[in-house]
């Protein structure tokens, strides 16, 4: 990445995306009316709809385009052994040091233990390193006793990987073969921060590929180049994307290999998805904590194994700041006069399609909210029945919409609309007969800037 680029990057701060995600809908502070919740976030009208279709481009990329790919959608709680199976109850902590002064705790591994505290700055107060679990506990029945201790889960995969053997006896899925899952995970982090970066409750996007072990270098490398190969689909620039191979000391207790594809956020290069190769450890510590056999029999060759298992792990929530942050720009035009513009990918963007007559009067409006009407049943769309034309130009581009279209005077002489688009700003003339066919057909070909 060239030094211009990474300038050009730190430009776009956490500050002005967290302003714009609350002006116009995409994110909020959970709780904001009571001083708001720590670690968590809702999503607003925008954001919801955005999510959704980050989430949908995913689902597609990973089952619809593969025919060796299922689906599942595990329960949250899950029995408790599961996660001593999993290693999380024995291995899933982060080193905690707290302060004596203030009784601020942060990440050991984040400051100098030896140094100031980062909030009072008193020094000799940080006490000594401890583990400290992330998972979340809770109690499951009328009792709260030790029997009844529950964990909210703090990855989606093992509800895949207990399911193993279901999915094999219940489809017609042969090694390899792999399970994709999207759902909530919960952390109880130490520290909270960046935004919507890193929180307590999140959502990940998981594929679970099983394999023959003689396969795992194979299988290892190709998913890690098909997945950062993904990113083009959603628009990002490859220059903010790069690869970051875990050292002996970064793995997790279940990988022998992994890779992180990082992103330029705002505050520097960042984790968005791990590559792991779990090796076999997974379905043998299921095996050993439940007593159920998890090998794979291969009906060919009779052969009798346990599968090796490559992960592609991203976070939903963590792709969303990702794509708001690759998509955001102020636009000098003129002198003083700057457009904040969201270049979201067609297929990203939470409204397609915004339609809006130049006056109310002369029959106008009724007409644009006839074509909005008709529009729906193609694209997420939006009536923008007032204001100065404009405005209503700006407002969608700070929103992201790719197209507006515009009801004048002419369009009742002879059905067609001005089309605008949101990148360059360039009109054309379009037949109302033939508007969704183009929009597709745009959509379909879009390139950035265009």
């Amino acid at each position: 990445m060239s030094e211009k680029k990474d300038q050009e990057k730190a430009k776009v701060t956490l500050e002005k995306l967290v302003s714009l995600s609350k002006r116009r809908g995409f994110v909020f502070q959970s709780s904001e009316i009571y001083g708001g919740q720590s670690g968590a976030w809702d999503y607003g009208p925008l954001g919801v709809e955005l999510k959704k279709n980050i989430q949908g481009v995913w689902w597609k990329e990973m089952t619809q385009m593969h025919d060796n790919i299922v689906g599942l959608d595990a329960a949250i709680l899950m029995h408790p052994r599961v996660w001593h199976a999993s290693g999380h109850v024995e291995n899933f902590t982060d080193p905690l040091i707290e302060c004596k002064g203030c009784r601020g705790r942060f990440r050991a591994d984040h400051i100098d233990p030896k140094g100031a505290c980062p909030t009072c700055g008193k020094k000799d107060t940080l006490g000594e390193p401890r583990k400290f679990n992330l998972m979340f506990t809770t109690h499951i029945g009328p009792v709260e006793e030790t029997a009844s201790t529950i964990y909210l889960r703090p990855e989606t995969a093992q509800g895949i990987f207990v399911n193993f053997k279901n999915v094999v006896s219940s489809s017609r899925v042969k090694v390899p073969f792999g399970i994709a899952q999207v759902g909530k995970a919960f952390r109880n982090e130490i520290v909270t921060k960046a935004f919507i970066f890193r929180t307590a409750e999140f959502e990940q996007m998981e594929m679970q590929f099983f394999i023959h072990p003689k396969e795992e270098p194979k299988w290892f490398e190709y998913w890690k180049q098909s997945r950062i190969e993904y990113y083009s689909k959603l628009g990002i620039d490859p220059a903010h994307l790069r690869f970051h191979q875990h050292g002996k000391d970064e793995l997790a207790h279940y990988a022998i290999n992994a890779f992180d594809i990082e992103f330029l956020f705002p505050m520097g290069w960042q984790e968005l998805e791990g590559i792991h190769s779990r090796s076999d450890y997974d379905l043998r510590r299921h095996q050993e904590f439940s007593g159920d056999k998890q090998e794979y029999l291969d009906q060919e060759t009779q052969e009798r194994y346990l599968p090796y298992v490559i992960e592609t792990s991203a976070g939903l929530t963590r792709s969303v700041l990702m794509v708001l942050t690759d998509a955001y720009e102020e636009e000098v035009l003129g002198e003083g006069d700057v457009r904040t513009v969201m270049h979201f990918h067609p297929n990203l963007a939470p409204v397609k399609v915004a339609v809006m007559p130049v006056v109310k009067k002369d029959g106008l409006l009724e007409l644009a909210q006839k074509l909005e009407m008709d529009l729906r049943e193609d694209f997420a769309t939006m009536l923008e029945p007032t204001g100065n034309i404009g405005k209503n130009y700006r407002r969608q581009d700070e929103i992201g919409t790719p197209y507006c279209v515009t009801v004048d005077h002419t369009t009742k002489e002879d059905n067609t609309v001005t089309i605008r688009y949101r990148d360059s700003m360039k009109q054309e003339r379009v037949k109302i007969s033939e508007l969704v066919g183009f929009i597709r057909n745009n959509m379909k070909n879009y390139q950035r800037g265009q």
